[in-house]
């Protein structure tokens, strides 16, 4: 294992914060990109949508640098990454206060040629780890607690990664003792590293990159991970990387970047620039066949949720609107007025939107119409692409700078203590 020649170094601000220590996730957390299942769906129901004309009570705002890197959330504690002074930082905050609890820097040029800075992966938790990747290719394992270099590959130098236009995006999967990582090297486009020291331990796959992030399904004893790469969806199984179904889909600029959504045995997958999307069967053995295609949803950035028997996600048609689709045939059951691009996660019956313009709203998980039942407009700016994380009552969005923590619990807000 080589050293991360661009490690520049780690601040430690509060490594053993009382009550702030790192630990196993719960039902509550969002330890990963999409969230415990890494399909957008949290386990909590109990949340408050009455808000005033302004929108939910704000707990927090912290300044994280620019990027387009997601939130993960253990306990107390948040993980995301941002670029300053060309230095990529993972960060790590306080959940509660919005606190920097500790920062691992490296080098990495702030300016992007093609106009997105920073970095784009969600961090991975796993326990006392933490992975993520730059859109150059620096794979790091960092301390949970502290913030200190665990282990770390360069994957372009090391294994001849091709880095995608837009940059590496997709987030590392844990997968029983593995990391598994996309890479768009040529022979080894998908490897997997032992998760606690980073020794390579399978590699396969001729597929280029593209901006998706891997996903896990199946039994306990029969696990596959899917990935949309440039050239279409390939399963493979998750212990030793044997490629079990390909299913090809090209799309314009090989911005296949929407995470595959499982629908039990299936996958379903989207795209845009006018592509549309697909219903694939998943065989036992991972075999794949296709169901259903079209192009009733054509997800440009962010995935679907799925909720009985539907799925709902944003449509990359000319007014960029939010649908709902059966995930029996594929038909279109409403459509709604424009919304922009957005991101979407799902909490019970309700639907979280984010939109690209900075807009919350909450709308019914229900087939039969479009019900809003609150809104509000939380930040300014454009392309805010990042999906919200919700955790223990909080939300979580990003702006192009700033990171924003809402209170969506139904508890009353602790009052301030008065000094003397």
């Amino acid at each position: 294992m080589s050293a991360f020649p661009c490690i520049a170094r780690v601040i430690a601000l509060c490594g053993f914060i009382a009550g702030c220590s790192a630990r196993a996730a719960d039902n509550f957390d969002w330890p990963q990109w999409r969230g415990p299942n890494r399909d957008g769906v949290s386990a909590e129901t109990n949340l408050n949508f009455t808000w005033p004309r302004e929108g939910p009570r704000r707990a927090w705002v912290a300044k994280v640098g620019l990027g387009w890197s997601g939130m993960s959330v253990v306990g107390n504690r948040l993980y995301t990454m941002g670029n300053a002074a060309d230095l990529d930082a993972v960060l790590c905050l306080d959940a509660n206060t919005g606190r920097q609890l500790w920062e691992f820097n490296y080098i990495c040029a702030t300016a992007d040629p093609n106009g997105y800075h920073g970095p784009r992966c969600t961090p991975t938790v796993d326990g006392r780890l933490v992975y993520t990747v730059s859109r150059n290719g620096d794979l790091a394992c960092v301390n949970a607690e502290t913030g200190a270099l665990v282990w770390s590959h360069q994957l372009v130098n090391e294994f001849g990664a091709r880095i995608p236009k837009w940059g590496f995006a997709g987030s590392p999967l844990v997968e029983g003792g593995l990391l598994l990582v996309e890479t768009g090297a040529r022979g080894r486009s998908m490897m997997a590293f032992d998760k606690l020291t980073g020794r390579p331990v399978w590699a396969n796959g001729v597929d280029t990159a593209a901006y998706s992030s891997p996903v896990g399904f199946g039994s306990e004893s029969n696990r596959f991970v899917a990935l949309f790469s440039a050239s279409g969806l390939t399963v493979r199984a998750a212990r030793d990387g044997r490629i079990a179904g390909t299913f090809p889909w090209r799309t314009t600029f090989d911005v296949n970047a929407a995470t595959p959504v499982v629908v039990g045995d299936k996958l379903f997958l989207s795209s845009g620039y006018g592509t549309g999307c697909a219903m694939v069967q998943v065989s036992t053995n991972g075999a794949l066949k296709p169901l259903w295609t079209g192009k009733q949803m054509r997800n440009h950035v962010n995935s679907c949720v799925v909720f009985n028997d539907h799925l709902y996600g944003f449509d990359d048609n000319q007014n960029a609107q939010f649908r709902c689709i059966s995930t029996v045939n594929g038909n279109i059951r409403w459509t709604t007025p424009a919304l922009g691009k957005g991101s979407i996660i799902l909490a019970g019956d309700k639907m979280i939107l984010y939109t690209e313009r900075g807009r919350l709203v909450v709308v019914e998980a229900a087939p039969d119409t479009y019900r809003e039942i609150a809104s509000a407009q939380l930040v300014g700016g454009r392309d805010t692409w990042v999906p919200p994380a919700l955790s223990h009552g909080r939300l979580y969005v990003r702006s192009a700078e700033n990171l924003l923590c809402f209170d969506l619990s139904t508890r009353e807000p602790t009052p301030a203590k008065k000094g003397k």
